[in-house]
């Protein structure tokens, strides 16, 4: 009975795959922060670079909660040491990766805060939607809000930041 009961926990933790390793990250500090999703990263001993948080999208800077939601991110990373994990660049150049800050992984505390949303894919709601419900359901940060916009369909319908107000001023 022993050895079938050890035989059994061996194929059982045999079949679990190990976890897969993080990516090598860059340590540096976060030097600025543009907006709810985008930051500055200045690697050790090396030029800053721009980073936009994968996985997120933050209010843009002119939308509604664009400056609260800048304000958090600045309160977790501003001048805090970081560490970052590039997975590519998007199509404006900027470094697009996961950066954390005692351990914290930024974009998905934006997320859990109620500043930012998980970034959709075409048939899904993105890798945070887990975190997004859970800060919609305690109605944390914008999900506070009647009206809320989401970036994509703001910038959809009011084209970028400098368009919206340049666009709002004329109005005036």
């Amino acid at each position: 009975m022993k050895a079938s009961i050890a035989a059994l926990a061996a194929l059982v933790f045999a079949s679990v795959a190990p976890a897969a390793p993080k990516p090598a990250g860059v340590a540096g500090t976060v030097t600025r922060v543009t907006d709810g999703d985008t930051l500055w990263f200045m690697p050790v001993g090396k030029q800053p670079v721009a980073v936009r948080l994968r996985d997120i999208d933050a209010p843009e800077i002119c939308q509604e909660w664009g400056a609260q939601a800048q304000r958090a991110l600045s309160d977790l990373a501003l001048n805090k040491p970081a560490m970052l994990q590039a997975y590519g660049h998007d199509s404006f150049g900027r470094t697009v990766g996961v950066v954390f800050v005692d351990d914290i992984n930024l974009g998905q505390q934006m997320v859990e805060d109620g500043n930012a949303w998980s970034l959709r894919t075409r048939n899904d709601h993105g890798p945070l939607v887990k975190q997004e419900r859970m800060a919609k359901a305690l109605a944390r940060g914008f999900h506070t809000q009647a009206g809320k916009m989401m970036p994509w369909d703001f910038r959809k319908a009011h084209g970028p930041c400098a368009a919206a107000a340049g666009a709002s001023a004329a109005g005036r």
